[in-house]
């Protein structure tokens, strides 16, 4: 993560200083902790993110050509391309999030040219912080911008969806995108991932704070892996839907249903349903228990969501699974669980404040020191900074 605080002077500064020029548009896009309802979203079920205080900041300008500069300031890297001539096999995967918002508002109609433009971040990367929502959805609201377009919200988590799953081959759902673009600060959102309807559950944490630790793995399996759930829900769901029509997604089965058919079942279906239809509703119950500041109640459910994620649905690591250890043996601790993906990346605490630095310690002493503490708090959404 950058060591200086990330904001609006400071990016138009580095980009003037990159590319002679100031820039035209500043947008910035959050990265997202999800505090419980994991791997639901792509089966059309409850998730209940926030956004992080860290975030993906972006700057750019118009061209004259259809050339178009990238440069990322973390990665110190500057690629070139033609804005109607992306080719991902001769580009490094950070640009296809880029190049692939802005390939989609051209399919659109968009007017939109060559252009440069400079990333800044200090969203982690790989750390199941979303940092590629973030890149996406900062970049689709700079493009939009700059091209003259007009999307609503809806239309640009789509745009963004699109681009992960077309240009970086990432089967998503669409909590990431919506998250970084509808957040408010100090609320979770409780968004239905079929029908888009969400709410805003306040967060009065008082004195407890969100608390993420990056244990330091990126594991190569988690894209196969990550596809290879997406196909296993949907074999559980065809199962279900050739004994009743309606069901259309794993969202539409009961915990008890799936439990009914246990002996029928091909084992590893039967876990990962039991995993998503176990996770909706704890996700419900646990939007009530944040709303009414039952804390006590929210830290057990992120703990079942863990043996879960864990057991049935098996996307956790030795490693995600030795912090949440860590974690839920700290006094102070009121709930911890993998977050993201899995396979690596990060837990997720709710911490008492004065607990924050015993944690670290333990952290430091039993895990290691490549895991990092990242103190964060629910944040505000997208928007532009400056254009």
């Amino acid at each position: 993560m950058a060591d200086a605080a990330i904001d609006r002077e400071s990016t138009a500064r580095r980009f003037a200083e990159r590319f002679g020029r100031a820039a035209g548009v500043i947008a910035r896009a959050p990265g997202r902790v999800n505090l419980i309802g994991e791997h639901t979203d792509y089966n059309e079920g409850l998730v209940l993110p926030i956004a992080t205080e860290q975030s993906t900041w972006v700057a750019c300008v118009a061209r004259p050509d259809l050339s178009v500069r990238v440069a990322s300031e973390a990665l110190d890297e500057l690629h070139t391309w033609r804005v109607d001539d992306w080719r991902r096999e001769t580009s490094p995967h950070w640009t296809s999030y880029v190049a692939g918002v802005a390939a989609l508002l051209r399919a659109r109609g968009a007017r939109l040219g060559g252009f440069e433009m400079l990333v800044r971040s200090d969203v982690p990367v790989g750390g199941g912080l979303s940092s590629s929502a973030a890149l996406e959805v900062a970049s689709a609201k700079a493009l939009i911008l700059l091209s003259g377009e007009a999307l609503d919200t809806r239309e640009v988590a789509d745009l963004c969806r699109q681009a992960e799953h077309q240009f970086a081959g990432v089967p998503c759902g669409i909590m990431d995108q919506s998250i970084s673009l509808l957040a408010q600060a100090d609320t979770a959102l409780l968004l239905d991932c079929r029908t888009r309807v969400h709410a805003y559950i306040p967060l009065q944490l008082g004195e407890l704070a969100v608390v993420v630790v990056d244990s330091g793995v990126r594991h190569e399996l988690a894209a196969g892996e990550y596809a290879r759930r997406l196909a296993q829900c949907r074999a559980a769901t065809e199962y279900f839907r050739k004994l009743d029509p309606r069901v259309s997604a794993l969202r539409d089965v009961s915990p008890a249903t799936v439990r009914a058919h246990a002996s029928q079942m091909d084992p590893t279906l039967l876990a990962r349903a039991l995993h998503v239809t176990m996770e909706n509703q704890r996700t419900a119950e646990a939007a009530d228990a944040f709303a009414r500041g039952d804390f006590t109640a929210a830290g057990r459910l992120m703990a079942d969501s863990h043996r879960s994620l864990r057991d049935d649905y098996e996307v956790s690591c030795r490693e995600l699974d030795a912090l949440v250890r860590i974690a839920s043996t700290t006094p102070g601790v009121i709930g911890a669980r993998m977050t993201g993906g899995g396979f690596g990346g990060c837990i997720v605490a709710l911490v008492r404040r004065d607990a924050i630095e015993p944690l670290a310690e333990r952290v430091a002493r039993e895990y290691g020191e490549r895991a990092r503490l990242v103190r964060t708090r629910p944040g505000r959404g997208a928007s532009i900074e400056h254009g």
